[in-house]
């Protein structure tokens, strides 16, 4: 890329940055991770730039965020080939690849209405299986319902 192309922006202090997010998805991670804007992080966002690995991909640098555990799970599920850098004074002290764990525990809801986490009688807490990460399928322990990105989409608004 010639230099009349790149794209300039400028370096976090401290914060995150995922990488290597599938073009189009940046808006969903946002929505994940509950970004809107309005909670006073400075966030770059970058959509549809080129990428040697992907063809083309997302970036999103987060200042003054840290992300959990649960978050990067959530990131995994919509984002498989991210990467996510820790950045502290600048510097990048901790660079690695999302994973898709076995089991999503209590960040999703089920779709299927009768199940019985979604009733208010007896407080169970959601537990889903990976069943394919390629595309993403996901069981409900509870009742056997399947999901796909497509409901996970639907269940933060995107859809």
């Amino acid at each position: 890329m010639s230099s009349k192309s790149e794209l300039i922006i400028s370096k976090i202090r401290n914060g995150v940055v995922i990488d290597h997010i599938p073009a189009g998805r940046a808006l969903l991670v946002l929505r994940l991770l509950g970004i809107s804007g309005r909670e006073g992080f400075r966030v770059a966002l970058v959509m549809n730039v080129e990428s040697r690995k992907l063809g083309t991909k997302d970036i999103v640098k987060i200042e003054d965020k840290e992300l959990t555990k649960d978050e990067l799970n959530l990131v995994a599920l919509v984002a498989p080939t991210a990467t996510v850098n820790i950045i502290r004074d600048y510097e990048v002290i901790s660079k690695f690849k999302v994973s898709i764990p076995d089991v999503i525990e209590g960040l999703l809801k089920c779709k299927n209405p009768r199940c019985i986490t979604n009733q208010q009688r007896e407080p169970v807490r959601n537990r889903f299986r990976v069943v394919s990460r390629e595309p993403l399928k996901l069981v409900c322990e509870y009742c056997g319902t399947i999901h796909e990105l497509s409901d996970i989409e639907k269940y933060f608004g995107l859809a």
